[in-house]
């Protein structure tokens, strides 16, 4: 039997959504397992995933990776959603959402990101449990995907301990808006929750072009995918072409 799977980009942390709040894009990898005795890459995220609920052995996996890795778009997270999804096949099992991500979180560790690569749509996930509250957006989503490449690991590790309570009440405070404006598709309110206290400023110095992107979503005028596009001195045309 061969098992052919697919998993999506994902953008997690969403504003003050930090480790809550994720959405899957319409970009994919792809997995196909085969029943050749070919050479398996043990090491791979992926295959790891699979072993979790199937053994590897006997079979063959061929990638068609599509994410960019390392860039913000949860290219782990997909792998590790394709060995899941296509584990569980090959077991003959039928495992809840909540049930993959469990087992799948130690690989990817973080759980909003691996929520949406295997639910898709807008989720929010909280303490193991995953609830998808919407199809998509209601924006239009623009990937600016930079030169440079930043390991999660080393992006939570500029993470202070600990944050001013003004910093927590204000992000709190977002956080409602966000999860109000996802779940009624309010334009508005997403906008009015873009900004976060608790994470973004302590990673800004790894995205160096945050600062312009959100003086561009908040201007009021203009098409935001435009706005950003000026603010960074670049034709719109370029700022999606990655997409």
């Amino acid at each position: 039997m061969t098992i052919h799977v697919r998993a999506p980009a994902t953008s997690a942390n969403l504003g003050p959504g930090f480790d809550t709040a994720a959405v899957a894009f319409d970009l994919w990898n792809e997995l196909e397992v085969g029943t050749e005795n070919g050479p398996v890459d043990e090491s791979h995220l992926a295959v790891q995933a699979f072993a979790r609920l199937a053994s590897p052995q006997g079979r063959s996996f061929r990638f068609v990776e599509r994410i960019p890795r390392e860039r913000g778009l949860g290219s782990s997270a997909s792998v590790i959603a394709l060995g899941l999804v296509a584990g569980a096949l090959a077991a003959g099992l039928d495992p809840s959402s909540d049930e993959l991500l469990d087992a799948g979180l130690d690989l990817e560790g973080h759980a909003d990101n691996l929520a949406a690569a295997l639910v898709g749509g807008v989720c929010l996930t909280w303490e193991g449990r995953i609830a998808r509250i919407a199809d998509d957006l209601p924006a239009a989503a623009v990937a600016v995907i930079p030169e440079t490449r930043v390991a999660t690991a080393a992006s939570r590790d500029s993470l202070p301990q600990a944050i001013p309570l003004e910093d927590a009440v204000f992000s709190a405070t977002r956080a409602a808006l966000l999860g109000a404006a996802l779940a009624a598709g309010r334009p508005e309110l997403l906008a009015a929750s873009s900004a976060d206290r608790l994470h973004e400023p302590y990673r800004a110095g790894q995205a160096p072009h945050l600062a312009e992107i959100e003086r561009g979503w908040h201007a009021p005028t203009i098409p935001t995918a435009k706005r950003i596009a000026d603010a960074l001195g670049i034709r719109l045309a370029e700022l999606v072409r990655d997409l």
